[in-house]
């Protein structure tokens, strides 16, 4: 057996050059495009303006006009186009799949928009017959067509193969933007071999809201081939024009908020597939104009680009960011998880701004990115992202969530002040609750993200949180778009705590969600030296006791005259994706205070042990009905880690393990939930390093266990090396930690570790150590009003 022994010390070397070496090889873009994680597959660069990937067809009794909100559902069978833009892992009907181009083997007879005909031109797809790698997509699909994409940050290419024996037409679905359009446009221009246009869509979770159906973006493409082409014609809603070079309109959003049926436009081009079998299209986009578009397409894939270099280039970019995060040690399956959500964690926010530095801004006028400003970005998921992705985002590249957070304040400024929840491109949708624009900016400038104006960000999440508007007063969109950046907060200023029916969504859960924010608002005030309103919101942060009920132990709903409404802990009235005994916990600034409610450390541990495991003594991590926890979804993230203040970071250690055992796979279905634009992979990362960033707004971290035995981070000036001695997915528990050659028994690392960098080594077991770290002196930091 010695030789055995041997080959896997090889093997394990190998891998580890490989990971340090060309870590993208790690990466499975098929992780997520199913079991509602609404990850896509196709090729994307870091951050990229550009995601070029399939839209399916939808599945049996969906009301989706594609397979999932990602345009991809790993148990779909069909293709119905390639789109230019995506977004990560959304919920709603999603948000993207712009200008599906789909390569067509048959003569086009029936126009794509008609009733009935939505998927009369998809195309088989076989899996078996199907790649995907950081930065490229290629399909074989069952019309004959070999398709493969590329991409760079604002463009796209794409290399059709079509077969000699049949007709060879590229469809361009112009309208057919996954949640729809109110405006489209076509032109083909075969002496230039060009094909341009536009959509105009927004509508994110529109159907939700029928007064917030509405357009936000217009994106703008254009088209070049390397061969000729002719003409074949377009369309407009049912009518098919042969030879036409021109068409409009977009699909509506119909009276449920979706894709009008029989309505939409677009159009086709044929090719000499006897002459021309091998096609290459280069598309850039733009959402500022048709110019902007062609000048990145000139700038990133000019006159010559091959198919080759683009994923080569592309697979740089992505090694780039992926060996900022360089592991050894693990399973081959534990590493493609691991660096798979790194890569998942990695693609948004999104690049809006052109090569020449114009964007769109929310107030739909062109602007120009600022001197220190590298690029405006877009897509902040805000009610996700704050808790750990942004975080993990300026930790590897401070410019990039500098200029994000720059980006934020720019879209702010150009909406009246407003920082919306969730912005999608160049418009606010208002989705989700809360106000998680100031913790997320606290924690980027916290994580080393400086190179923006945190001074006059300060001051305008300052007034947001300080002097009602009329959208905040207002019931527009309401309960889940709501217009107003705090809705209710007048009664928030009043009451001090958000009462059941004020405007928002979950007045339970938008009180726990503003207290975070004012936490936030007071980490800002800190970091710019506002002394008086740091006490003041932090004082304000302690305002979710007003609905911590000492009768039923449990944070929940309130009447506006003080009454306590009937409440059971498995429901989710008043609260938003979780039940009242998911947001019990939701008080990640200050854990002593919530164990102090609780009656201390012993009943907050009984507690968490029953939220963590069912009767039977097995974990119940997600799925194991409301009253259990769900980690597979952002209110239920932070729970585990409040073991650690509770005396008991073993049980940390083991309720994370355990979640990342059940929930993380190397398979399509490896994310149990949306994925939520890299938050719930982010999640993941942090996890598996073993420290998380719990405080909002702030860069002080709780400890867990790391997954691997050897970690290091390429942090910006601090690089941090993990040594973990006997780590393995069943060795979750601490023995002892030093850092810096310290011993230490404290499960936190406090702000200057992200400043400073260090060298942790610890030393793990299967077996717990229930005395490390249990001591109350050795217990992270609350920062509530005490």
């Amino acid at each position: 057996m010695k030789w055995l022994a041997a080959a896997v010390v090889l093997l394990a070397a190998a891998s580890a050059d490989a990971q340090a070496g060309d870590p993208a090889a790690f990466v499975n873009p098929f992780i997520g495009t199913t079991n509602g994680g609404n990850d896509f597959p196709g090729a994307v660069v870091p951050f990229g303006m550009v995601a070029f990937s399939p839209e399916e067809v939808p599945l049996p009794g969906s009301r989706l006009v594609v397979a999932a909100p990602g345009g991809y559902e790993w148990r779909s069978n069909g293709i119905r186009g390639f789109g230019v833009a995506h977004v990560l892992g959304t919920g709603c009907a999603g948000a993207g799949g712009d200008i599906p181009v789909m390569p067509v083997t048959s003569d086009i007879k029936t126009s794509p928009s008609a009733a009935g005909a939505a998927n009369l031109y998809a195309a088989y797809l076989d899996h078996k017959k199907e790649t995907a790698s950081p930065g490229a997509y290629s399909v074989e699909l069952g019309n004959g067509v070999k398709a493969e994409l590329a991409a760079t940050l604002r463009t796209g290419l794409a290399r059709f193969s079509f077969p000699k024996d049949k007709p060879a037409n590229l469809m361009f679905r112009t309208s057919d933007t996954e949640i729809g359009s109110t405006g489209a446009t076509i032109r083909i221009d075969a002496a230039h071999r060009t094909v341009s246009g536009s959509v105009t869509s927004g509508n994110f979770c529109g159907y939700l809201s029928p007064d917030r159906r509405h357009s936000y973006y217009t994106l703008h493409f254009v088209a070049l081939f390397d061969r000729d082409f002719t003409v074949g014609g377009t369309w407009t809603d049912s009518a098919l024009t042969p030879r036409s070079t021109f068409a409009t309109g977009g699909t509506g959003y119909g009276e449920d908020g979706f894709p009008a049926p029989g309505k939409g436009s677009g159009g086709w081009i044929s090719f000499d597939p006897a002459k021309t079998p091998t096609v290459t299209m280069r598309i850039g986009i733009s959402y500022v104009d048709e110019a902007g578009a062609r000048a990145n397409l000139q700038e990133e894939s000019p006159d010559g680009t091959v198919i080759e270099a683009t994923r080569a280039a592309a697979r740089t970019a992505w090694n780039d960011q992926l060996s900022r995060i360089a592991i050894s040690g693990g399973t081959p399956d534990e590493r493609t998880i691991f660096t798979t959500a790194l890569y998942h964690s990695l693609i948004e926010p999104n690049v809006t701004s052109d090569v020449d530095g114009r964007y769109t801004g929310m107030d739909g006028k062109v602007h120009r990115i600022g001197p220190n400003q590298a690029a405006q970005y877009a897509n902040f998921s805000g009610w996700d992202v704050y808790r750990s992705q942004v975080q993990l985002v300026t930790l590897l590249d401070s410019k990039v969530g500098s200029d994000f957070a720059q980006s934020l304040l720019n879209q702010a400024d150009q909406d009246g002040g407003r920082w919306d929840r969730w912005t999608h491109l160049t418009g606010p949708t208002g989705v989700m609750n809360g106000d998680p624009s100031a913790p997320a900016v606290a924690a980027i400038y916290a994580f080393g993200g400086r190179g923006f104006d945190v001074r006059r960000a300060y001051r305008s999440l300052l007034a947001a949180a300080t002097v009602p508007t009329m959208a905040d007063l207002s019931r527009i969109g309401c309960a889940v778009l709501c217009v107003g950046e705090r809705p209710g907060l007048d009664q928030w200023l009043k009451l001090h705590y958000m009462p059941v029916g004020a405007p928002g969504w979950g007045s339970a859960a938008d009180t726990l969600e503003l207290a975070a924010a004012d936490f936030g608002v007071a980490q800002l005030a800190r970091y710019t030296g506002d002394k008086a309103n740091e006490g003041r919101f932090l004082e304000r942060s302690g305002w979710w006791r007003n609905l911590f009920n000492p009768q039923s132990g449990y944070i929940q709903p309130r009447n506006a005259d003080g009454s306590w409404p009937a409440f059971h802990p498995a429901s989710d009235d008043e609260f938003v994706e979780g039940s009242g005994a998911v947001y019990r916990w939701m008080v990640p600034f200050d854990p002593a205070g919530l164990i102090k409610a609780l009656g201390g450390r012993a009943q907050t541990i009984a507690a968490l042990d029953g939220f963590f495991r069912d009767a039977d003594g097995k974990w119940a991590v997600t799925k194991a009905g409301p009253l259990h926890a769900e980690l597979d979804n952002e209110p239920s993230v932070g729970s585990p880690w409040l073991y650690d203040f509770a005396g008991a970071p073993w049980k940390t250690q083991g309720a994370v393990r355990a979640a990342m055992r059940q929930i993380w796979t190397n398979s399509p279905s490896g994310i149990s939930g949306n994925d939520d634009l890299g938050e719930m992979s982010s999640w993941y990362v942090w996890s598996a390093i073993g420290l998380y960033p719990l405080y909002p707004g702030r860069a002080d971290l709780v400890i867990g266990s790391p997954l691997v035995p050897d970690i290091r981070i390429d942090a910006p000036g601090a690089p941090i090396h993990i040594i973990a001695a006997g780590a393995a997915v069943d060795a979750p528990y601490v023995h002892s930690l030093t850092i810096n050659g310290r011993q230490t028994t404290r499960p936190w690392l406090g702000e200057d570790f992200i400043r400073k960098g260090a060298e942790l080594r610890f030393s793990l077991s299967p077996t717990p150590d229930q005395q490390w770290g249990s001591a109350p002196a050795d217990a992270p930091p609350s920062y509530g009003p005490h």
